[in-house]
């Protein structure tokens, strides 16, 4: 099987895949809502946006910004719309402005639709400021986020706020990377995806009711495995000779 065979059928096989969850996921919010399902059905389509941008961001597509935009732009609202404020201020001032940043940048590097972007990979003194960034700033969300959480029982440390603090900043500097077009962002990338997985299986385990966390574990997953596709790919699009 060539490389390409293979592209094709991974991209397939995680298409389809969150495709599922995320059809899933509506579909049993949509049986238990007493209103609003309009709006699960505006947040379906965003999210399958977000699957699409997520696959062609791993091929080094400069598509990945046109879905991207549509998925942030219509999550921030959600979050909006439900006074998600954190979150709705975090999408719509931070990721969809990144995305048109993301696009511009990614056209200096000479892709297009049909192509893949050159890539480049962060130095050593590029990687101890990215990495000191990302430890100052999580430090700081752990507390913030601390403070202000009543759901955790308190002890030495709360892990569900630290998967969160952690996640919340890989995705922060992944963006970042992305935008910019550096193959590091996948190293970021893959840790926003296993925080993720286990901060909802903590969830399940402290609470077994929430079966929904379920899909979520199953849809992080899928994620994750997007991310080593990604990372490999990326690999090869930062090598000298690809440039």
């Amino acid at each position: 099987m060539t490389e390409k065979q293979f592209n094709k059928a991974f991209n397939t096989f995680v298409l389809v895949g969150m495709a599922v969850v995320t059809v899933l996921v509506t579909a049993i919010k949509f049986r238990s809502a007493e209103n609003g399902q309009w709006l699960l059905v505006i947040s379906a389509l965003g999210s399958l946006m977000g699957v699409l941008s997520t696959v062609l961001s791993a091929n080094g597509r400069i598509l990945t910004f046109l879905f991207g935009f549509i998925d942030v732009s219509i999550y921030g609202a959600m979050c909006l719309a439900g006074a998600r404020y954190g979150n709705a201020a975090l999408h719509l001032l931070y990721f969809l402005p990144m995305q048109v940043v993301g696009f511009f940048q990614w056209k200096k590097r000479g892709t297009d639709g049909g192509s893949e972007v050159k890539a480049r990979r962060l130095s050593g003194k590029q990687w101890m400021l990215f990495g000191s960034l990302f430890l100052a700033g999580l430090v700081i969300a752990y507390f913030v986020l601390a403070a202000m959480d009543k759901t955790e029982a308190a002890g030495v440390v709360k892990w569900l706020v630290l998967m969160d603090a952690f996640s919340m900043m890989c995705n922060l500097v992944g963006q970042y990377l992305l935008s910019t077009a550096y193959m590091d962002q996948w190293f970021f990338w893959i840790g926003v995806n296993v925080a993720s997985v286990a901060m909802w299986v903590l969830t399940l385990r402290e609470d077994a009711s929430s079966a929904y966390a379920v899909i979520y574990v199953v849809k992080y997953s899928f994620y994750f495995i997007n991310s080593l596709n990604g990372l490999r790919i990326w690999l090869r699009l930062s090598r000298p000779e690809q440039k």
